[in-house]
């Protein structure tokens, strides 16, 4: 096996941080059904750890800024992979080297930021407007006022009023509601979850806004924005304590992929159309009437 020579190195590692306490890191919520995730233990027993280690510690900037691990992630990975299994199992080393043997990575079993990338760019491809950037195409008018429809006062979140939304999406949004108050107990309990902060933004005002705060980037408000189509939603799906509902630090996204109604999120929202934005977890896009984020079948 890739990299089988450090087996030995590891298992003492295991042992070591068994020792110090440390062999819990993967958090309660982020951990699989035990004994379907063990299957493979001995053959996928260094990638396990190595995953269980760089999870929690690894230090790289995934996108513009430097990150410690990998856990903000682990929700889509999940879905991606079509396990719930969590990093620090022989399964989820299986799982991921099988998608890396699909997309011609050394099938190594171990998270590292080259197989991350090419995570973002399967989740990019399910962005209509964003590969229609990347081909160059031109950024495109907002749609006909007639096409917009407006959101009622509960289901706009104070923080950040908005007011139309594409009605195709507004339809489809308030399913995908509907069906997580009766199936996520947080939600059920919090009418202030899934409400929007951001829908439809005028393209002439979101420029002037763009250039004014100095933040066009593509991170924080893109000069060209999906938010001009009508199709894209900013979710309130909770926030870190003393930040905003967009804070894009790392803590504040850590923050949000650990609640329910994120992960409900990646797990259902294909099922009403739409499909995330790896960076902002509250960031979703509505491009089918029929689901958007296929991923893998559902673990079995």
């Amino acid at each position: 096996m890739i990299r089988g020579r450090l087996l030995p190195k590891l298992v003492a590692c295991a042992a070591l941080m068994a020792g110090l306490g440390l062999a819990g890191t993967v958090s309660a919520q982020s951990r699989g059904d035990a004994g379907g995730c063990a299957v493979g233990e001995t053959e996928w027993a260094a990638p396990a750890l190595a995953n269980a280690i760089s999870f929690q510690r690894l230090d790289w900037a995934p996108f513009s800024a430097r990150e410690t691990g990998w856990e903000t992630y682990l929700p889509l990975i999940q879905k991606e992979l079509g396990t719930d299994c969590a990093p620090n199992t022989p399964r989820f080393a299986r799982a991921l080297a099988d998608f890396q043997y699909a997309r011609g990575l050394p099938p190594t079993g171990w998270f590292d930021a080259a197989t991350f990338q090419v995570f973002r760019g399967v989740w990019q491809e399910r962005r209509p407007f964003i590969m229609a950037r990347v081909n160059q195409q031109p950024c495109p008018d907002p749609p006909p006022l007639y096409q917009l429809g407006y959101l009622v006062e509960s289901e706009e979140h104070a923080d950040r009023l908005t007011r139309l939304l594409r009605r195709d999406v507004l339809d489809a949004y308030r399913e995908l509601v509907a069906a997580a108050r009766a199936e996520v107990p947080e939600v059920a309990a919090n009418p202030e979850l899934l409400q929007i902060f951001s829908g439809f933004r005028d393209p002439e005002a979101d420029a002037a806004r763009c250039a004014q705060q100095g933040n066009c980037d593509g991170l924080r408000r893109a000069a060209c924005s999906p938010h001009r189509t009508g199709t894209a939603v900013d979710l309130y799906v909770g926030q870190a304590p003393g930040l905003g509902v967009d804070n894009t630090s790392a803590a504040s996204r850590l923050h949000m992929s650990r609640t329910e109604t994120y992960r409900w999120l990646v797990k259902n929202a294909g099922r009403f159309g739409f499909t995330p934005y790896v960076y902002e977890p509250w960031h979703w896009e509505w491009v089918s009437p029929t689901g958007g984020y296929v991923g893998a079948p559902p673990p079995t």
